[in-house]
This record gives C-alpha cells, sequence and structure tokens, in this order.
C-alpha cells in the first residue's frame, strides 16, 4: 500500500507539478468557455474544474488524468439551467454524483467493453460539432474586431507551438490579445460582460430547491444523461491515457471517484464535470505520471483564480471562442471519413447515426446509448446467417447446418428446412454450429417433434460440450432416444 501511494504520488515530483501548472493554465479559458455554454456564471465553471480536480486526484483510478469542468456535461445541461436555473443544476449535479458512484460500485467500467469503436467515434465527433456550434454566437453578427481577433486566436493556437510550446498557446493568446484589447478598446465582448469573476474560494451550500418529487422529474432526465455521459468520456479518456503510458487503471474505481467529485462539487456551487480528453493528452506529453499532476492543476488554478481574478474578467470572448474553435477540431476523430470508407458498412452506418442522433436530440447520451443498441442488432444479424447443406445417403436425409443457433437466426435455419418430410431417417448434424441460447433449444425441441409427427425417425448428433450441456438443461424432449 505505501509504495502504490509512493508510486502515485512521489514519482517525478517536480516533473509532475510542472504538468499540472501547465494544465492550470490551460484549464482557465476552457473552464470559462463551458460555463459560457451552459449559460451559467463563469464562476460555476472554474470552482468545478478546481474541486474536481482535486477531489479526482485523491479518489480516481486512473493517475495523471484531469477532470474538470467539460463541454460534454455543458452541453447537457443547457436546457436545465435555461428552464429553471442555477440551483436545480446544484441539484442535478448532485444527483449526478450518486448515480455515478452507484454505476461504480455495480462495477460499470467493464460495460465499456460493450461500447463500440464506430460508438466512440461517433461520439467525439458529435461532441465536437457541438461545441464548435455554440462558438457561433460568438463570433458572428458582432463586430469587425471580433472576427480580426477570432482569426488572431486561430493563427497563435495553430503556428505559434511548431516554434515554441513551453506555455500553451491558448494562453499566450489570451495574454497577448487581452493586452491589445486594453491599449486598443476594440469593439468586442468580454468575459465581465457575460458574468462576475470573484476572487474569492466557493462557499458550502445546500441546493434552494424543494426536496419533492416534482424536483426529483426535473432533475434525474438531466442527472442520468449528465452520469452516462460523464462516465463515457471519462472512461474513453482513461482507456487513452492507459495506452499513452502503457500501464492499467481501475475503472470501476474511476466510476466512482468521477460520482464523488461532482456529488461535492454540487454542493459548493459548481456545475458537473469529468475527464478531459484534450488537458490529459496535454498532462501526459508535459511527462505527468501521478495524481500529484492532477492535484496541482486544480490548486494552481484556485491560485490563478484568487490572484488575476480582476483580470480574468477583461479577456474578450472571441479569444475564447477561438480557443474552443480549435477545442472542437481537435476533438473531432478526421480519421473518421477513411473509417466510413474502409470500415464495414454497418460500422460506418452506426458511427453516422451516432452524431446525427445527438445533433437532433443534443443528448450525448441518446446517441451513445442507440448506437450500442444499433451496434448490437447489426453484429447479430452478422452472425446470423446459418447454412444447412443437404444430402441424401442410402435412403437416410442428412441436414449438416453451419454457423450461431441463437434467437436472431432460428428463422434462418428453419427456412433451409424441408418440414414436409415423411417416413425418413433424418440426421441434423451440428458439428459445425453452436447453441446459444434458449431460443435454440427450443427449435431443435420443435424439430424433432415435428418430424416425428410425420413418422420420421430423428436423430440429432455432433453437439459441442456446451451444446449438448444446454441441452441437456433446457430441452424438454427425451434426449436419450435423438442425441447421438
Amino acid at each position: 500500500m505505501l509504495n502504490k501511494l509512493k508510486k502515485e504520488w512521489l514519482t517525478a515530483p517536480g516533473t509532475n507539478i510542472l504538468a499540472g501548472i501547465v494544465v492550470a493554465l490551460a484549464l482557465i479559458p476552457e473552464a470559462i468557455s463551458f460555463s459560457i455554454i451552459a449559460g451559467v456564471d463563469p464562476m460555476v465553471g472554474l470552482y468545478a474544474s478546481f474541486i474536481i480536480a482535486v477531489v479526482i486526484s485523491l479518489v480516481g483510478g486512473r493517475p495523471a488524468m484531469i477532470s474538470a469542468a467539460t463541454g460534454a456535461v455543458a452541453l447537457v445541461i443547457v436546457p436545465l439551467v435555461r428552464d429553471h436555473g442555477i440551483q436545480y443544476l446544484l441539484a442535478a449535479t448532485i444527483l449526478m454524483g450518486i448515480i455515478q458512484i452507484i454505476f461504480g460500485l455495480l462495477k460499470i467500467g467493464r460495460l465499456m467493453k460493450f461500447i463500440p469503436n464506430s460508438v466512440m467515434i461517433g461520439f467525439v465527433n458529435a461532441l465536437a460539432i457541438m461545441i464548435f456550434m455554440t462558438q457561433l454566437k460568438h463570433i458572428f453578427g458582432i463586430s469587425m474586431p471580433t472576427y480580426l481577433f477570432v482569426i488572431i486566436t486561430l493563427l497563435i493556437i495553430y503556428l505559434l507551438p511548431r516554434v515554441f510550446n513551453r506555455i500553451p498557446a491558448p494562453l499566450i493568446a489570451i495574454v497577448v490579445l487581452t493586452i491589445a484589447y486594453l491599449v486598443t478598446g476594440a469593439d468586442v465582448k468580454t468575459v465581465g460582460d457575460l458574468g462576475e469573476i470573484k476572487k474569492s474560494l466557493p462557499q458550502l451550500i445546500i441546493p434552494n430547491v424543494p426536496f419533492n418529487m416534482e424536483t426529483f422529474k426535473i432533475i434525474f432526465p438531466y442527472a442520468i444523461s449528465m452520469a452516462i455521459v460523464g462516465l463515457v468520456e471519462s472512461l474513453l479518456t482513461s482507456r487513452i491515457v492507459d495506452q499513452a503510458t502503457d500501464s492499467y487503471s481501475n475503472k470501476n474505481q474511476e466510476a466512482r471517484g468521477q460520482g464523488i467529485a461532482n456529488f461535492i462539487t454540487g454542493f459548493f456551487g459548481a456545475m458537473g464535470g469529468c475527464a478531459m480528453i484534450g488537458q490529459s493528452v496535454i498532462n501526459v506529453r508535459s511527462g505527468a505520471t501521478t495524481r500529484l499532476s492532477t492535484f496541482t492543476a486544480g490548486v494552481f488554478l484556485i491560485i490563478l483564480i484568487m490572484v488575476f481574478g480582476d483580470w480574468v474578467v477583461e479577456i474578450p470572448m472571441p479569444i475564447l471562442a477561438g480557443i474552443m474553435v480549435m477545442v472542437s477540431v481537435g476533438t473531432f476523430n478526421w480519421g473518421s471519413f477513411k473509417f466510413i470508407q474502409k470500415a464495414p458498412r454497418s460500422d460506418a452506418f452506426v458511427m453516422i447515426l451516432t452524431v446525427v442522433i445527438v445533433l437532433f436530440t443534443s443528448n450525448l447520451a441518446l446517441g451513445v446509448i442507440v448506437g450500442v443498441i444499433i451496434s448490437a442488432l447489426c453484429f447479430a444479424t452478422k452472425i446470423s446467417n446459418v447454412s444447412v447443406q443437404y444430402e441424401e445417403q442410402n435412403h437416410h436425409v442428412y441436414y449438416k447446418v453451419k454457423g450461431q443457433i441463437f434467437f436472431v437466426s432460428i428463422d434462418s435455419l428453419m427456412n433451409q428446412l424441408d418440414l414436409e418430410i415423411r417416413d425418413q431417417t433424418i440426421y441434423l448434424d451440428f458439428s459445425q454450429a453452436h447453441l446459444w441460447d434458449d431460443s435454440a433449444v427450443n427449435a431443435i425441441d420443435t424439430l424433432i417433434e415435428n418430424y416425428k409427427k410425420k413418422n420420421n425417425m430423428i436423430y440429432v448428433k455432433h453437439l459441442n460440450k456446451d451444446s449438448r450441456k444446454i441441452v441437456s438443461e433446457l430441452s424438454k424432449v427425451n434426449q436419450q432416444q435423438h442425441l447421438i
């Protein structure tokens, strides 16, 4: 236990602290932007990023992964904030945390293996598109200086890292262009136009909502969506960091940790969040390997708020919009166009369908759920092709069945058999087939009974060990007479 703590906290402390500082600098513009997306005060996102990062560093399952306020969760809560206000958001965030803790206790992490890659790609692409679309209102139809600030921001973020990458390019864009705004007084909107930045620590509060079933009905749909979206992005990010660091993380502990972090943040006037793909990659590329980097990111973020809060309100909005545009561009999986061309049609369809559902419903969780269901149906259809070879020797009929026999493939099997045969000896050869469920066993029982009624002798042979076992447990006919 002590060795594990040393490894997760004290390995290369200097490198991990510096990596955390870099991440904290990059978190400020995104936390503010995500708050704006959600329609809440910038402090709601900043406090969330501070609290979630610190808590998840202590209780999460993946060292060196960054969790904070995110666009995925922000997009889910827009209607809730618009229709019911911030207090209902806080209540929903607390409920989100409870749901995620329950998911973690139920070992939901192991279900990640059932989310196909096509759904993952669709989820990430839909998230990127939605983030991009939410920025358009901060760019178009405002003023010419707004366009200029956006263009310069994009150029700095895109070109500067090629020659200088010790300081995050988004932070440099914020500092340089905010100074330019203060000097020129350009006609642009600022963060201060959208909300007040308070140089204070978050306060413990109880959401000011009625504690009754009506409130539960309002917040539960949002809480479950936030919980699912947050866990999908967190576990996806965890998998990415696992691959980047060639290490393994506890997905169920991560699910519980995300729940604990969101449960706590709701009591401090902050929005929910989850793991961040972009910031986690920045952290790892900066050399981080331990929880200390995540803890440092959260602590340094609140230091920045307390010390530089007066400056944050002067940040022009087109800079943040430009940063978020680049975040969406970086989040989008551009390889998905090649994926559509080369992947099986069913996989390409599932990926596109996931994106379309999310964009039309603005519900990332619904897109993932439908994507998984459709993918499962496509897979079941794909493996349900059963072939039956007919042979007749010495007045005996032989049917050689090949394929997976389960509830989807039963019709295919039955359609290839002549059920009107009379006065014959029939052998059903399952040496190249496998029986999977009660439907398969019931189909065998039905065949035996049908053929016996027509005065046939029927034998089922060459069942493999597992198929024979399920038949022995579920079959309703006299097996000794028919199994050979």
